[in-house]
């Protein structure tokens, strides 16, 4: 009774002061036979990018920027209060539950009436606006589903819109899986390229039907419109307290009354806008970033729009959303055009191509790729132990993933103090989760989870800086009869091989398997370049310099069953142990036809023993015999001084290069190549500050390019953007492939764009595609791929060649708003450096048709990487673990070669959160593009489901319910009848079968009877 009570006093007050003069009719709804004019008011509030998260929400570092998402979230309620018939939309809920969580039960249960009356909407819903050029399609599900989630949990509410309004580009997996598959009716954005949206703008084209999967066409269809300009309110409609548009003055006893000139600037920009948008409905994005801080001046001004617009008659101006927007526009009946693929590359105006970003501070990019695969492991890991209500959890590392998805963080947009904010709480995050993988292993190989396993006695180490070889935990004296056991999990649902590396400083050591079989092992001596870099860097995050220095990578190959873990032991060898490959080092012989092969398996590179350089690939098992090379260069980053029109130099957003200058050694390349018995490596140094290892396997039919770049010379003054080319002698006919999200493979030609006749001004630039998973071109007969480790920018700049750009260190600002040129540096005590880059690609040519197979499954491998975890052992067993091999599937099953599992997670209710991705597109590949079977029972072996309900993708609602929902749009030219995509059926709650299509995501919440106690038995393999 006492909120009603204050309510009313609320509302009664704040009509009190608007009726000394004028009681205002905001109350008009739509209006047929006329323009009708949705406000939509909104303020887009950045998850960190001039000033971090926590700056932005309680309004510190004003001197950076004036902006609070406190006082926008305050200010709100009362505003909302005033007017009934006033409305808002709100989307970001890294900032949302921040203030949510400081509210009283009172203002908790008005805000929760605004909510359920349609006066506050929650929409897009993810915790951050996700970018869509670098982020990972598992990455982007995660973030909206804890979002949706929440949402769902305190309002029981489920978003219908997408609110994508500024990324840099759009994902087709934004519009299909990230859109219709999450039960959105439409999706928004403002940035499109401006020769595209000029050519929209002419056909009224801006909203499309976007259809952006070829394997699901109309059934994950989406509604999605371009606005005409950005996501701003027209030019004269900004009313933040200082903003400079004139306000509404409508009191006739004051001077500058000026009802008559607004109406009349309103009802021009809405005929201006009606010009250019199909039906007579439009929308005015009511804010821009970080505004309605003083939420009052807006409405003021908004209220008296309406009364007077609606007054005159020309036009019908109302409070809106976007949903209303949509239904508005649905209730039409129109047939609305196509629109296929995506919208990359963007480019805001002239020579301003938004393609450095695919690459921008490509550390962050990498951690946040190591984080996210780390996170789907260790809720694999907490789901075995069971989750812990006191804690440690994985939450914390989930909230940090989250917020770094957003489009100014992961994109490497940022400024560098916000930058290091997001690293930060990627490491907390980790400290947290990392306690729970130690836990749960140390639980599992003590085969303790029958009696709760509180206390395990095992204590496991891991290491999140072995990239640079600094792995304390491996770096101990095994001469004195210790032992180091090596736990690797395997996060993936199927079998897997893969070669491990580790650090060590004894020479003489062996590796024993699970069964304690010593296996083929080699020891491979640390180049100069990794000890200096791994000194400096872990000095760096550690704090103090490495008190040890090993000698070797030891490297042997793990076998590990799915969803589970193998056991290596090593030790100091009693006898022959691991085998130190043979170094050799090759220098110009002179002769031209002297070559230099590499490879103990299948797959061969030849090399120029004269030059150093690569010139074939080989493989005897494929039959594959192609020419190849490879090559560093840079191109020097455009300072803007030359443009008399826009000034526009290459920096944190923009890549617009200024020229290209090979990179070259001074004179021959000097290879040492390392031959053993798992794999070979060539060491190359291509400059001062380029170092390459290629290493071929010996089972692997790929090879594998680790480069440390940096720190990037900028003496000169220039800044310089680092690619490789590899090249063959293939006719692409200027045809390449990139992947959308790390999901779909969209197909690319140079210099041409489906949708209108591009004019190129930047050849290089306006051709870079972001690249999450990999890349491939192919001819009549072969196809050539390269994966990568992390988001990069890549393109096919020349026939039968393609691109990647590696590193970026810039020294200009391109005028987007940062206001910092890309300048990464690391300081050590009174050392500072630019930033130096080790990263990994892999390549591999196949006949034509073949090459799927391994982007996929490799594809899936790069992303979810072994787990290792370390401790140290004593006695005279090989080991002291109870379980040395673990699987949580029955011993004789595995995924099908064709299906992921990237989502295994306990819910705080007790569910279990779980996702199965098919891997393959329709037609992709002859044999796996097809619907494929997963068994419960088997993979979930020994536990018994109760209950099991599929949920749309972002898990929030049931998605028997959604379908039933879902708008079905009309497109124009289509034929009568809707795309029949193939799709699993219903899961049989007896034989539990989960069938899935191709390019099909499936999503369930399941009930166990139990999460632990039986998780062990019979699982000892």
């Amino acid at each position: 009774m006492a909120i009603r009570v204050c309510l009313l006093i609320l509302i009664l007050s704040a009509a009190c002061v608007e009726s000394k003069y004028m009681v205002y009719n905001t109350s008009q709804g739509i209006v047929q036979g006329k323009l009708n004019v949705h406000l939509v008011p909104h303020s887009h509030d950045d998850v960190g990018w001039l000033k971090t998260i926590d700056q932005y929400y309680v309004g510190s570092n004003n001197s950076i920027q004036g902006a609070c998402v406190q006082n926008v979230l305050d200010s709100l309620v009362p505003a909302l209060l005033a007017d009934k018939n006033r409305k808002f939309i709100y989307v970001e809920q890294a900032f949302f539950q921040r203030w949510w969580r400081d509210q009283n039960e009172a203002v908790q249960s008005i805000v929760k009436q605004l909510v359920n009356s349609g006066q506050l909407e929650l929409i897009n819903g993810g915790w951050c606006m996700h970018d869509e050029a670098t982020s990972h399609y598992i990455d982007m599900i995660d973030q909206t589903t804890l979002g949706h989630r929440y949402i769902k949990e305190q309002f029981n509410v489920t978003p219908r819109i997408g609110w994508q309004i500024d990324p840099f580009g759009h994902s087709a997996v934004q519009a299909y899986l990230l859109g219709a598959e999450v039960g959105f009716d439409s999706l928004f954005f403002g940035r499109i390229d401006y020769q595209d949206r000029a050519k929209r703008k002419i056909e009224k084209s801006l909203e499309v039907i976007w259809q952006g999967s070829k394997s699901f066409g109309s059934s994950a269809q989406i509604f999605a419109g371009a606005f005409p300009e950005n996501y701003e309110p027209p030019s004269g409609f900004y009313f933040e307290v200082n903003d400079d548009s004139p306000v509404v003055q409508d009191n006739i006893n004051l001077f500058d009354y000026n009802v008559h000139e607004r109406v009349n600037d309103f009802v021009a920009a809405a005929l201006s806008q009606a010009n250019i948008t199909r039906t007579n409905h439009i929308m005015w994005t009511m804010g821009t970033d970080f505004k309605y801080q003083y939420a009052h001046t807006w409405f003021r001004n908004m209220d008296k729009l309406i009364h007077y617009v609606n007054q005159d008659g020309r036009v019908n101006a109302l409070y809106s959303t976007p949903t209303i927007y949509t239904d508005a526009k649905y209730a039409e009946h129109l047939s609305w055009p196509l629109k296929t693929d995506d919208y990359f590359p963007y480019a805001d105006r002239v020579n301003a191509y938004w393609t450095g970003y695919f690459t921008s501070r490509p550390a962050l990019k990498g951690y946040v790729r190591t984080m996210s695969a780390y996170y789907l492991a260790s809720r694999q890991l907490e789901f075995f132990k069971g989750r812990s209500e006191k804690g440690p959890t994985t939450d914390s590392l989930a909230d940090a993933l989250a917020i770094v998805q957003h489009h100014d963080a992961v994109s490497g947009t940022s400024k560098q103090h916000v930058a290091d904010d997001y690293a930060k709480r990627l490491f907390i995050g980790y400290k947290e989760a990392e306690e729970i993988v130690a836990d749960s292993l140390a639980c599992m190989v003590e085969s303790a989870f029958k009696s709760g396993c509180r206390s395990p006695v095992t204590k496991f180490q891991q290491c999140p800086l072995l990239n640079i070889s600094y792995c304390p935990a491996t770096e101990i004296d095994l001469s004195a009869g210790k032992k180091l056991a090596v736990v690797v999990y395997n996060s993936l649902g199927w079998k897997r091989e893969d070669v491990v590396r580790i650090p060590v400083i004894n020479e003489n050591v062996t590796v024993q398997d699970s069964n304690g079989q010593e296996i083929e092992s080699q020891l491979l001596p640390l180049a100069n370049v990794s000890l200096g870099m791994r000194d400096f860097y872990a000095t760096a995050y550690v704090g103090k310099p490495p008190s040890v220095t090993p000698r070797y990578w030891l490297a042997f190959t793990a076998s590990v069953p799915p969803l589970g873990y193998s056991t290596y032991v090593i030790s100091a060898a009693k006898r022959k142990g691991a085998t130190l490959v043979t170094q050799t080092s090759y220098k110009s012989t002179g002769n031209p036809n002297d070559i230099i092969e590499v490879g103990p398996g299948n797959l061969k590179l030849i090399y120029s023993a004269n030059e150093g350089k690569l010139t074939q690939y080989v493989n005897r098992r494929s039959s594959v015999n192609a020419s190849i090379g490879q090559s560093y260069s840079y191109y020097s980053s455009y300072d803007g001084s030359q443009d008399l029109e826009y000034f526009q130099a290459s920096g944190a957003y923009v890549f617009r290069p200024n020229g290209t200058f090979p990179i070259t050694s001074e004179g021959q390349i000097h290879s040492t190549v390392l031959r053993g018995p798992v794999f070979d490596e060539v060491h190359q140094r291509i400059n001062s500050w380029i170092y390459q290892i290629t290493r071929v396997y010996k089972e692997k039919n790929h090879a594998e390019v680790e480069f440390t770049v940096g720190p990037i010379p900028i003496d000169d003054g220039i800044g310089k953007e680092i690619v490789t080319q590899l090249t063959t002698a293939m006719k692409s006919n200027k045809t390449f492939y990139t992947d959308a999200s790390g999901r779909d493979f969209l197909e690319r030609v140079r210099d041409y764009r489906a949708d209108w006749n591009l004019v190129v001004d930047q050849p290089v630039a306006g051709n870079y595609y972001p690249i999450n998973l990999g890349m491939y071109l192919k001819d009549d007969s072969k196809e050539f791929s390269i994966m990568v480790d992390r988001s990069v920018g890549g393109s096919s700049i020349v026939d039968g060649q393609l691109e990647l750009m590696l590193h970026r260190r810039l020294l200009h600002d391109d005028s987007r708003g940062v206001a910092e040129a890309l300048n990464e540096t690391v300081c050590v005590l009174d050392k500072c450096a630019g930033l130096t880059i080790q990263g990994k690609y892999y390549l591999r040519i196949d006949p034509l048709g073949e090459g799927a197979k391994w982007r996929r499954s490799f594809g899936q491998e790069i992303y979810s990487p072994f787990l290792l975890a370390f401790t140290e052992q004593d006695g005279d067993k090989w080991t002291n673990f109870k379980v040395p091999v673990f699987s949580a599937m029955d011993r004789s099953y595995g995924l099908p070669d064709n299906i992921a599992m990237i989502t295994l997670e306990e819910l705080e209710d007790g569910k279990v959160l779980f996702r199965l991705a098919h891997l393959y597109e329709v037609g992709e590949d002859k044999d796996l593009s097809v619907m494929a079977s997963v068994e419960l029972k088997k993979l979930f072996a020994d536990k018994k489901i109760n209950k099991i309900t599929e949920m749309s993708l972002s898990a929030n609602q049931e998605r028997e319910e959604m379908i039933k929902k879902k708008l079905v749009w009309k497109v124009e030219g289509s034929k009568n009848g809707e795309f029949k995509s193939l799709r699993g059926g219903p899961v049989d709650p007896i034989k539990l079968v989960i069938e899935l299509a191709p390019m099909e995501i499936r999503t369930f919440t399941i009930e166990f009877t139990s999460l632990s106690a039986s998780v062990m038995k019979g699982l000892m393999l």
